[in-house]
């Protein structure tokens, strides 16, 4: 028994970050000058606990964005993207068709239509539909490196390691032994 292998994953790209607080700021500024405004009554309690609330899920979030994490442990892939994880046997994995693609180039892999997922320009991660409506559970911060991984029960699984050619002949390596079986 091998201890797991972390795989490095693609950084998320900078302007994300900015695409998850310029929301929030704009939501903070807007409640403050609300609450501000003249007015014969002050805004209750509960309006200015509406401020410390909008910051906590920007924390909430921000944090969630740090969690990725691609590890090969034993005979399994474990992806994990923000709240959600997803783990599969290598044998479920349909290598013969697995594939390094840039999702600028081939469009019908792109994650589309979140179902279930967070997503944020340049940042996908969690259960969402391709642009040619197959499901797919994703974890892509690099657009232009993706590891498309095709699973026999029809569902893809696209991440991005900063080396995704180098995941995938791993995988392939790993499952030989079972095919000379």
């Amino acid at each position: 028994m091998q201890q797991p292998q972390d795989i490095p994953v693609a950084p998320v790209p900078t302007h994300a970050n900015g695409w998850l607080w310029l929301p929030l700021v704009l939501a903070i500024g807007a409640a403050a000058a609300a609450m501000t405004l003249e007015s014969d009554t002050p805004p209750p309690l509960a309006a200015w606990l509406t401020l410390p609330f909008i910051l906590l899920v920007g924390g909430v979030l921000a944090m969630a964005m740090r969690r990725r994490a691609i590890v090969l442990d034993n005979r399994e892939l474990q992806v994990r993207a923000t709240f959600y994880t997803k783990r599969f046997a290598i044998e479920a994995i349909d290598l013969d068709k697995a594939r390094v693609v840039s999702l600028e180039e081939h469009t019908e892999l792109s994650p589309t239509l979140k179902t279930n997922g967070f997503s944020l320009p340049g940042f996908k991660a969690g259960h969402f539909r391709l642009r040619n409506l197959g499901k797919a559970f994703c974890l892509v911060t690099d657009r232009t490196r993706v590891l498309a991984l095709p699973l026999r029960d029809g569902s893809l699984v696209p991440v991005s390691p900063e080396r995704p050619a180098d995941l995938l002949a791993r995988l392939r390596e790993l499952a030989a032994p079972m095919a000379r079986r």
